[in-house]
């Protein structure tokens, strides 16, 4: 099997199962994109795909408007990009995306949960490039798509690797092809059901049960982090 169902697999398994730790990231996500580029979808790619992947997760409609009304208001936070590379029990790597108005904040508490939890934080850079950036596209299958004809459409738009199961398509690209990607999708018409960057390691490993069980504590603790909005391991 490929990267794609490697993905898919791995969602499947997504530990963001609950509610009262996704809606908050989702919604923030929304606020930075209508901040950073205006309130209305329409004109706001980054928006859309937002809204898109809220949506998804099943984000509610007064929500997802709150978000917006926050993001254009007078009294809008200004939220940073901050990234962090660690090492957790048992040797696992791991990413963390972070978006805050804290950086102080943000950095005391990711350190003291990796320093409590078996790991620590590492220099930034030493780890990225065990990491792959992904953009990666979900849609359905319909009975008049060709697969094989969309395929040669969206290389000329980035397309990696294109996989189905279950009438469930995933589409690749490098994550410097997102815009493209999107745009394409658009064009063609095509409904995506999630727009994402991700960063999928390019050296999984394994861990048994007991370590992986020793590994989760670190994970959660960063993931119910307000500050944190993504988490990515080598784990295979």
């Amino acid at each position: 099997m490929g990267r794609a169902f490697e993905y898919r697999k791995a969602a499947k398994m997504k530990r963001w199962g609950n509610m009262s730790r996704v809606f908050p990231k989702l919604a923030k996500a929304i606020e930075i994109a209508a901040k950073a580029g205006g309130g209305d979808p329409e004109m706001n790619p980054a928006l859309r795909t937002a809204i898109l992947n809220a949506k998804a997760q099943n984000l509610p409609k007064a929500n997802i408007e709150a978000a917006i009304k926050r993001a254009t208001g007078k009294d809008a936070k200004n939220y940073t990009d901050v990234n962090f590379e660690g090492k957790g029990p048992h040797g696992v790597l791991i990413f963390v995306e972070c978006a805050t108005d804290n950086n102080t904040r943000t950095v005391a508490n990711v350190k003291m949960h990796f320093n409590k939890n078996g790991g620590q934080v590492v220099p930034t850079g030493s780890l990225e490039f065990m990491f792959d950036r992904k953009a990666i596209f979900e849609f359905e299958k319909t009975e008049d798509m060709d697969l094989e004809e969309l395929e040669l459409e969206l290389i000329d738009a980035g397309l990696e690797e294109l996989e189905e199961e279950d009438n469930l398509c995933i589409a690749l690209a490098d994550y410097t092809d997102f815009g493209n990607m999107n745009t394409k999708f658009e064009e063609l018409g095509i409904e995506l059901k999630k727009a994402e960057l991700k960063r999928i390691t390019n050296n999984p490993q394994e861990f048994s049960e007991e370590q992986q069980e020793e590994i989760g504590k670190l994970l959660e603790k960063l993931e119910d982090d307000d500050d944190v909005q993504a988490v990515f391991t080598n784990m295979a």
